[in-house]
């Protein structure tokens, strides 16, 4: 029995300096192991503090969207506004413009029909009478038969 003691004895010592080694790399393993899960704790928590930034990032980039969407259709409704109300002034000045003129035609037509075309008959028929005047006017006319002292010189 003493031999199987010793024998188990110096198999157990054995099996301790091969294990040894192993126990050893084991150990060290388990505290890089360690150190690397205290690493992914710290990057966990780094990563969670920037989430949560990115989170607020976003919220205020959503609230910054949703006013410049406030704003640009506010623009836009001015500008519509703006243009009609451009639309509306321009159709006002093209009514006044096509009054104006319509009112300068009918002033032109007035004045020919009631003062130039009498002013042409009052002048026509005063030419008339003026002929008149100067037919009556004038020295009574030589008879046909005589001649005349500038005429006598006349040859035709």
């Amino acid at each position: 029995m003493a031999v199987y003691a010793n024998r188990a004895m110096k198999t157990v010592n054995r099996l301790e300096e091969k294990l040894d080694p192993i126990i050893t790399r084991a150990t060290a393993l388990s505290e890089q192991g360690q150190a690397i899960a205290v690493q992914g704790r710290q990057i966990a928590e780094q990563f969670n503090v920037m989430t949560g930034h990115l989170s607020t990032a976003t919220g205020h980039l959503a609230e910054s969207a949703a006013l410049i969407k406030e704003e640009v259709r506010g623009l836009t409704m001015l500008a519509d506004e703006t243009a009609n109300m451009a639309r509306e002034k321009v159709q006002i000045v093209s009514r006044a413009i096509d009054t104006t003129h319509e009112r300068v035609a009918t002033t032109t037509e007035f004045i020919q029909t009631k003062v130039i075309e009498p002013a042409r008959e009052l002048a026509a028929v005063l030419a008339g009478v003026r002929r008149g005047l100067e037919v009556l006017v004038a020295p009574a006319p030589t008879p046909i038969n005589t001649s005349y002292a500038d005429e006598e010189m006349f040859i035709g």
